[in-house]
């Protein structure tokens, strides 16, 4: 009640205990609002377990998934791309076997084939002798060298056919071998003759200009 009185009594008096009092007032609520907060964290950290585990790091889903390195063994081994050569039969490599008979003529006519891979010998192709081979365009040669112009007209008659019969196997078994087959003549005269024979030669039949 002192208090009272002073502050009705001295104007000057009230301004500065008014002042005061709202200090004191907000001191009292700040510490009102700390205690309650001391409070509710007591409460909150008694709530909690004492310890956590602290989760470990998760690897990525990539690496947990990678499987170990492979020795090799476990795979399939890798098949070397084939060549041709690997794919075709030990018999249709070509291999160069000397010339049968003494006939000069034709042994020149041959090896004289251009481009030859093999001149001075015959080239042995699926079990037959060819006279020539070009590597390079694949191509197996035969070689007449008969003097079809001097022949008798029963000659030219019947040598065509016997000739074409001949020919056309030895054309399947360089076609068998994946080669080209070519017949080499002197005269344009033994040409014609073989294709109206064979009309399947035609364009295959060569004269020997070099011949």
């Amino acid at each position: 009640m002192g208090i009272g009185i002073c502050i009705l009594a001295a104007p000057e008096i009230v301004v500065g205990a008014v002042v005061i009092t709202g200090a004191v007032v907000v001191a009292v609520v700040i510490k009102e609002a700390l205690d309650a907060y001391d409070l509710r964290r007591g409460h909150s950290e008694e709530a909690k377990p004492v310890s956590q585990a602290v989760p470990l790091p998760r690897e990525p889903v990539a690496e947990r998934r990678q499987k170990p390195e492979s020795s090799g063994q476990d795979e399939p081994p890798t098949t070397p791309p084939v060549s041709l050569e690997q794919e075709r039969r030990p018999d249709c490599t070509p291999r160069p076997v000397r010339h049968l008979g003494g006939d000069a003529l034709h042994n020149r006519c041959a090896d004289r084939v251009p481009q030859n891979g093999f001149p001075g010998s015959d080239v042995l192709v699926n079990g037959k002798r060819f006279d020539a081979l070009q590597p390079r365009a694949r191509v197996l040669w035969e070689v007449k060298t008969d003097n079809f112009d001097t022949f008798s007209v029963y000659l030219q008659r019947t040598v065509p056919g016997k000739q074409v019969a001949e020919l056309r196997r030895e054309r399947a078994l360089a076609l068998a071998c994946g080669f080209d087959f070519r017949v080499g003549v002197r005269s344009a005269e033994h040409k014609d003759a073989l294709e109206v024979e064979a009309p399947e030669l035609e364009g295959i039949i060569v004269i020997m200009e070099w011949c």
